[in-house]
């Protein structure tokens, strides 16, 4: 079962790759269902195609996290990778690419939005999904977790900071879903980082 979504914002505070077009060019068919099916298994079927871009990261020398985002109509309108290290990017997080892509157009076409991501998002990819306006964020492994893999792993210095935290301090909502138990959300990070 998965866990219930948030909406989390300033009124309701909760404690605790490339630059290419914005359609993804393969096909996504099994990705689009309508915004009102929020099942369980569309759910699920999102993560794990998150997770198959993680994957995809780390094979092309990337650090392991995928993204996609999803429209108000449930079309996967953009898919993107980590690319910190193909593109000597600190800030080329999944999450951020998926901004970069779809930042132009606007907080009222992303207030609908949904972005899925395989990993929990870093306080810095927190912030550019608020400020982009995205409305809604489902991910798999939650940062908390990452840590255990990551360690202190200089090329993940994570931040003891949850995303809900970082959509909290915010004067509007945004809803949050995760973590959520996907297949491989593990698996992906696991001989990659020097946990030590």
């Amino acid at each position: 079962m998965f866990p219930q979504s948030q909406r989390i914002g300033h009124s309701e505070r909760t404690p605790g790759a490339g630059r290419a077009a914005c359609r993804p060019s393969q096909n996504l068919s099994a990705y689009r269902r309508p915004m009102t099916d929020d099942s369980d298994a569309r759910t699920e079927a999102l993560l794990v195609r998150a997770v198959q871009l993680a994957a995809a990261s780390r094979t092309s020398g990337n650090h392991p996290f995928g993204a996609l985002i999803v429209d108000a109509a449930g079309e996967v309108i953009a898919e993107a990778g980590n690319s910190v290290e193909t593109d000597r990017d600190p800030t080329g997080h999944a999450e951020l690419n998926l901004v970069r892509k779809v930042g132009h157009l606007g907080p009222e076409a992303l207030r609908s939005a949904t972005l899925y991501t395989s990993t929990e998002p870093c306080a810095m990819c927190a912030g550019g999904i608020y400020w982009a306006g995205i409305g809604r964020v489902v991910y798999a492994l939650a940062e908390s977790e990452l840590i255990t893999y990551t360690g202190s792993d200089p090329r993940n210095p994570t931040l003891a900071l949850p995303s809900r935290q970082v959509f909290a301090a915010g004067s509007r909502p945004v809803e949050i879903s995760g973590p959520h138990e996907i297949a491989g959300a593990r698996d992906v990070h696991e001989g990659f980082w020097g946990a030590g």
